[in-house]
């Protein structure tokens, strides 16, 4: 197991598209008892607020067979799957993954999830993998979408200084390309965060007690629950726009000394934790409020002033 599926997932190529990114974070079937309290058994999401980013968070905590990890209706994975995931990644990643194995069993949950989803829509599935299954499933819940010439000549309109001064005709197809992918972005976007509601994941609840220990033992999620906002960038060394906030984050930190966190994360060195947090390119800055939610996130290179700016709707002055 690796970052592959949650690569592939986070740039999607739709059959006949375009790539598209998509954003949510993205694993014999053993069926337990049902009892008349299963209403007041213990969601991960309500145990361990924020640990879970998307198709885990209605997950049962329950006590499991001493072989499985967790269960769901039409599959279940053993625990032998984390030696498994572990032995497969990079030696260099091993030890981060050791403090992210809930992010990758994740991953592994949303895409058995869509292999089922797609088999019960009728997917073909004999002879292919489960990424063909999952991207031939993806790409036909988008398949109807559609792009008027309105839209397109109303996004133009909105957005000239973009088109650089060229005729509507000119980019004209390129607007509707990029339109289109934003729909179709939307369209897998919202399917997947809908898992989040599945009702039928269970999981070993002893096993997500000692990774919750271990998950949030990394800078930013010591700065989440510090009680105080935060500015969280990831990025790395070497990256022009990131050397070009160091100096801005230096000066943040002796400006806000005591009122703000000010954490930097080398998504090169940690790359499980960026990943986890959902970084797809660099520089990234990540705001939390005093209770830890995000509130904000920008791209790229970012002025003091702005920052500023935006430091002052949080109430951070």
């Amino acid at each position: 197991m690796t970052l592959d599926f949650y690569r592939m997932l986070r740039l999607f190529k739709f059959h006949g598209g375009p790539k598209s990114w998509i954003g949510a974070m993205m694993l014999c079937t053993l069926l337990m008892p049902v009892s008349a309290a299963a209403d007041d058994i213990a969601t991960l999401e309500k145990r361990y607020p924020g640990l879970a980013s998307g198709v885990l968070k209605s997950s049962k905590l329950i006590e499991m067979p001493s072989s499985t990890l967790l269960s769901a209706d039409g599959f279940e994975i053993p625990k032998s799957w984390v030696e498994e995931t572990v032995t497969r990644l990079p030696a260099e990643m091993r030890k981060q993954a050791e403090a992210g194995l809930l992010f990758f069993l994740e991953q592994e949950v949303t895409k058995k999830v869509i292999v089922r989803d797609a088999k019960a829509a009728g997917i073909r599935s004999e002879g292919m993998t489960d990424d063909e299954i999952l991207q031939s499933y993806l790409s036909q819940r988008v398949s109807r979408l559609t792009v008027s010439d309105a839209e397109t000549k109303a996004f133009y309109d909105s957005n000239k200084e973009l088109a650089g001064g060229l005729p509507f005709d000119r980019v004209k197809e390129s607007i509707h390309g990029f339109l289109m992918q934003q729909k179709q972005q939307d369209a897998v976007s919202g399917y997947v965060k809908n898992l989040e509601n599945l009702k039928d994941i269970r999981i070993d609840g002893e096993w997500v007690e000692k990774q919750y220990a271990l998950a949030i033992d990394n800078p930013v999620d010591r700065a989440r629950r510090s009680g105080k906002p935060s500015m969280v960038e990831f990025g790395a060394s070497g990256c022009v726009p990131c050397d070009m906030m160091q100096p801005i984050l230096d000066t943040l930190k002796k400006t806000h000394a005591g009122r703000l966190n000010v954490v930097f994360v080398n998504v090169r060195e940690d790359q499980v934790l960026g990943a986890r947090f959902g970084i797809l390119s660099i520089p990234v800055q990540a705001f939390y409020d005093e209770s830890g939610k995000e509130v904000f996130r920008h791209t790229g290179f970012f002025a003091e002033s702005e920052i500023n700016k935006k430091l002052a709707e949080m109430g951070v002055r």
